[in-house]
């Protein structure tokens, strides 16, 4: 996979210790002291999604960006550390908290808590790491450890039982990141990629170009389709190179329709775009798709992410099928 950030940071190599699975947070009386205002509130940010995902590294990466993490914290408990963080004096200015299926009582209380967050103006934001089931079972047989919910039964049934119970979690997340196909270092520059500016932006933007024969990304949120172009593939000189190469993109933008297309497209998503800032929406993943994820759709995407980028959306693109060939 090939990943181009925009505005990134190098990943750093630095580790601070967070909290473990038994994390302890004083609850204090919330009542007893004076309000704080708005603008002490820390930004907090929800780590959730299936087991052997990617939680962990997700966590670790916030955590060096200097967020507060919280590993494995009861969501009963999320609204009085927002508030503990707001007590601080801006020295705990943004938290992380990653929640999942082992406190098992997990989502009696999770929506309650967000509705006392929204109440509260207070800005979150859900991570759901996804990954295929294929994977899953791999990570779990590769470190010999069961499945947090499979029970007397295979690991199958517990990875069924997880995607069962955070389906709606997945739904309601502001960015979802599938990892099936991503090694450690790939998932850090994703976080990086989104987390890692020095300003809040109003949208960020992940281009993904991918190939059909290899399926669709499952975390996208918009796919449209370029096989409706000539494929460079059938022109001898153009089929070594990828859409990165200048006589391979000139090749696909000179065919009819093409330029007609990426500016109907761009038009079509600032609309979307505008919407998605209108409803809190902070991350939208758009998927570019050809037969190889080699030409068409690389270069259909290296151009849409310059015109998103010129609209001001923060724009990060990623060739999920370049090179596999």
């Amino acid at each position: 996979m090939n990943v181009n950030e925009h505005n990134g940071r190098p990943e750093n190599d630095g580790r601070t210790e967070h909290a473990g699975d038994g994390a302890q947070v004083s609850t204090g009386t919330p009542n007893d002291k004076a309000p704080v205002p708005d603008a002490a509130i820390p930004e907090l940010v929800i780590i959730s999604g299936m087991s052997g995902a990617g939680r962990s590294t997700a966590a670790k990466c916030l955590e060096d960006l200097g967020w507060f993490v919280v590993d494995n914290l009861p969501p009963a408990l999320i609204p009085t550390m927002v508030e503990l963080g707001a007590r601080s004096q801006g020295n705990v200015a943004r938290i992380a908290v990653v929640v999942d299926v082992r406190g098992r009582r997990f989502f009696d209380n999770l929506r309650e808590s967000l509705a006392d967050l929204e109440a509260k103006n207070v800005t979150r934001r859900i991570v759901f790491l996804e990954s295929s089931d294929e994977a899953l079972v791999r990570r779990f047989e590769s470190v010999r450890r069961p499945h947090p919910l499979q029970g007397d039964g295979r690991i199958v049934d517990g990875i069924d039982a997880e995607r069962e119970l955070l389906r709606e979690l997945r739904g309601d997340a502001d960015l979802v990141i599938d990892t099936s196909s991503l090694n450690v270092h790939e998932l850090r520059a994703k976080m990086d990629a989104q987390f890692a500016g020095e300003e809040e932006p109003e949208l960020r933007a992940t281009v993904m170009s991918f190939g059909y024969k290899y399926g669709l990304p499952v975390d996208a949120d918009l796919v449209v389709d370029c096989r409706f172009l000539p494929n460079p593939h059938w022109v001898p000189e153009l089929r070594p190179y990828t859409g990165l190469n200048d006589e391979v993109a000139g090749y696909v933008f000179n065919q009819p329709g093409a330029k007609e297309f990426l500016d109907r497209y761009t038009e079509l998503l600032q609309l979307v775009a505008t919407g998605y800032r209108r409803e809190g929406k902070r991350y939208v993943t758009i998927a570019v798709g050809c037969t190889g994820g080699k030409h068409r759709s690389v270069a259909m995407s290296e151009k849409l992410a310059a015109r998103l980028a010129a609209e001001g959306v923060e724009t990060v693109v990623v060739h999920r099928d370049m090179g596999r060939e």
